[in-house]
C-alpha cells in the first residue's frame, strides 16, 4: 500500500495524541530535555535504533542535555504521513524510559 499525505484534519488528530508534537510548516517537531549530556546522547542511539526498524528517518539535533527531532516523509514531496506518526509514537516511548520531558 502506498504511503499517503495526511490531511490537516488526520494531523491536528494525530498531534492530540502527542502531547509536546507540533508541526512546523510541512515537519512534525519535538524537543527534549534530559538530565544530562550522557542521558540525551544514550536517547539519540535508541532513537537511530528505531529509525533503522522502521527505515523511516528524521532530522535529529543533539544539544548539551536536549534532543531534537524534525520528520516529514520525503517521498511523498516531504508532507507529514502516518510513517512520521508512527515513528513520534515510538520516540514518545523511548522519552518515557529515558525520563525526558
Amino acid at each position: 500500500m502506498p504511503v499517503e499525505p495526511l490531511s490537516q484534519q488526520q494531523i491536528e488528530e494525530g498531534l492530540a495524541e502527542l502531547p509536546g508534537w507540533s508541526l512546523d510548516g510541512d515537519l512534525l517537531t519535538r524537543s527534549y530535555r534530559l538530565g544530562t549530556h550522557f542521558g540525551a546522547t544514550a536517547m539519540v542511539v535508541h532513537i537511530a535504533q528505531v529509525q533503522e526498524e522502521l527505515d523511516h528517518h528524521s532530522d535529529l539535533t543533539l544539544g548539551y542535555n536536549t534532543v531534537s527531532l524534525s520528520v516529514n516523509t520525503h517521498s511523498v514531496g516531504g508532507r507529514v504521513t502516518e510513517l512520521d506518526f508512527a515513528l513520534a509514537r515510538r520516540v514518545e516511548e523511548l522519552a518515557r524510559s529515558h525520563g525526558a520531558h
